[in-house]
């Protein structure tokens, strides 16, 4: 009896001993290029609704680490082209780029991170520029620690 217990207990033991040693890190990275993407969106510094059209080349990281921590990231870089939907105003053409990060660590805290850079000449010859900022924190109770949205245009 005391043997095929034994026996019985071996693979559990050994199962619960490897469990630590089969979680391990992973990591995966993502390379695009060539996207386009057209949307209706708006000016983020006048308002005006406007069609955008993005074409970008990029790259997306993920890694997962033993504890079940995962940590995101992605860069986009490319041009923009900013049409009014009102005819009488200029198109912007010009270049972005946006990184993001998420980390969600094993506690079940969550972290977000995002910019965007955009700087483009009007048919008119004006300049849009604009910087926008957001982070934002969520705590495992799922309470919003942290909340932060800045545009800044010039």
């Amino acid at each position: 009896m005391a043997r095929k217990l034994c026996l019985l207990l071996v693979p559990l033991l050994l199962g619960l001993m490897a469990g630590p040693a089969l979680a391990q890190a992973t990591s995966t990275t993502t390379p695009f290029h060539g996207v386009t993407e057209e949307f209706v969106d708006v000016n983020p510094c006048t308002g005006d609704p406007a069609t955008i059209q993005l074409t970008y080349n990029g790259v997306f990281h993920e890694s997962t680490g033993a504890d079940g921590s995962v940590h995101v990231t992605g860069t986009q870089t490319g041009t923009i082209v900013l049409t009014p939907l009102d005819p009488t105003l200029p198109t912007y053409t010009g270049r972005f780029t946006v990184w993001f990060g998420d980390n969600f660590n094993s506690s079940g805290t969550v972290g977000f991170w995002f910019t965007l850079r955009v700087k483009a000449t009007g048919s008119d010859g004006s300049q849009l520029v604009f910087n926008l900022v957001e982070q934002f924190h969520i705590s495992a109770t799922g309470e919003v620690t942290v909340e932060l949205s800045k545009l800044n245009c010039r």
